[in-house]
């Protein structure tokens, strides 16, 4: 939702410091970016009707969207759902947790919201949800340096109530406070039918506090490199504003997102509908978005490091030292036991983890340094990884 049709555009960037390159591996992932998904899943997002707060259709698009992940791979594990009181009922947003190897604990934010007003909303914001969904799908099983939350947020029409719940109650209600190196938002990319669409805006932040502004233009840069990179698309700098990244602005996280620049004059009617969108604009954009998040989140470069092994199932920190997280990744498991064996053999710890979390920790107070190998198991497999305990 944007309710002002502005446009202001930059025309000096200032320089990011070093060139992008195209890189082969992430080329060969963006060609795999789906016409047909894109267009069955718009269809399918405005099949399922005016998602206002408190109705039917909204409930049934959240389950819609929840079935998407599951059918890309992603386990129940990954998926979360956060609820908040918008006037008097109450709304959800999903989260679509992808864990980093190297940085766990440090999250690229890929959003967009799924509520509507008035209308079906196919291009407000179906055109966010279906890019988000190619994404989810093609970084399924590539491993990332960085955690990834695909988050598709409600209450956005009724002035951005699930972004600012989450970032209140999760960002924030976290300890140590949720580390966030990115959030880039989707918002309205459909295009009108009766134009030419070739060019997607590029935003960055330009607001208050400013102490995040100069990095907000660094990674704007980034991602109009990115688009130029991985897409056929022009791109058009201008600045955020209206949309689910302002709570992350105004909490001082660093922000950039995507807008049409041929801004639809059907924004909150009954004809925001697919007939008057561009389904090849969105495709377009989903390739962008794809190269983009691999270079955010530092994808393999290779095919050959490009599959996770063990269900992406993994242990960190490591070296290790008073306590190892576990993370379930794509194990669709409510229940599982861990085990910590010492170089001779010994169990020196077995627990049984029972409605598991993604992220489980074990302390690890009292075992001796060095090295161990921790397994994961489950009724359908066994996970062996060596443990370095300091």
């Amino acid at each position: 939702m944007k309710n002002l049709l502005f446009s202001f555009s930059f025309f000096l960037l200032t320089s990011i410091g070093y060139s992008q390159t195209y890189i082969p591996y992430y080329g060969s992932i963006v060609d795999q970016v789906s016409a047909s998904n894109v267009l069955i899943n718009l269809t399918e997002f405005e099949n399922l009707g005016i998602k206002r707060r408190g109705t039917a259709p909204l409930q049934n698009t959240l389950d819609w969207l929840k079935a998407e992940y599951i059918s890309y791979g992603y386990s129940s594990n990954q998926l979360q759902e956060y609820s908040f009181t918008n006037g008097s009922t109450t709304c959800k947003n999903l989260v679509v947790t992808k864990v980093g190897t190297l940085y766990p604990n440090t999250f690229i934010i890929l959003c967009g919201h799924y509520d509507t007003i008035t209308g079906k909303g196919t291009n407000d914001n179906g055109s966010g949800v279906v890019t988000i969904f190619e994404v989810a799908r093609l970084l399924k099983d590539i491993p990332t340096e960085y955690s990834i939350k695909f988050i598709n947020f409600s209450g956005e029409e009724d002035g951005l109530i699930g972004s600012q719940h989450f970032v209140s109650t999760v960002v924030n209600g976290t300890s140590p406070k949720m580390d966030i190196r990115l959030v880039f938002n989707i918002d309205e990319v459909g295009g009108r039918a009766d134009m030419t669409n070739d060019t997607i805006t590029c935003e960055r932040d330009t607001g208050s506090p400013t102490s995040n502004n100069a990095a907000s233009n660094t990674v704007t840069n980034e991602l109009i490199n990115c688009v130029e990179l991985y897409s056929t698309l022009n791109t058009f700098l201008s600045y955020a504003y209206a949309s689910d990244y302002m709570p992350f602005e105004d909490n001082n996280e660093i922000i950039t997102g995507f807008f049409e620049k041929n801004e639809t004059p059907h924004r909150h009617t009954a004809s925001d509908l697919l007939i008057n969108m561009d389904p090849t604009y969105v495709y377009n954009i989903a390739k962008a978005a794809t190269g983009a998040m691999l270079h955010f989140a530092k994808a393999s470069t290779t095919l050959s490091n490009a599959n996770f092994n063990d269900n992406q199932v993994s242990f960190y920190p490591s070296p290790a030292k008073d306590s190892l997280n576990i993370n379930l990744g794509s194990v669709d498991a409510t229940d599982y036991t861990f085990s910590f064996i010492d170089m001779q053999g010994k169990v020196v710890m077995k627990k049984q983890i029972v409605n598991a979390q993604l992220i489980e920790t074990v302390s690890l107070v009292g075992l001796a340094k060095g090295m161990y190998l921790a397994v994961f198991e489950t009724e359908a497999i066994k996970i062996t990884k060596k443990i370095v305990v300091e």
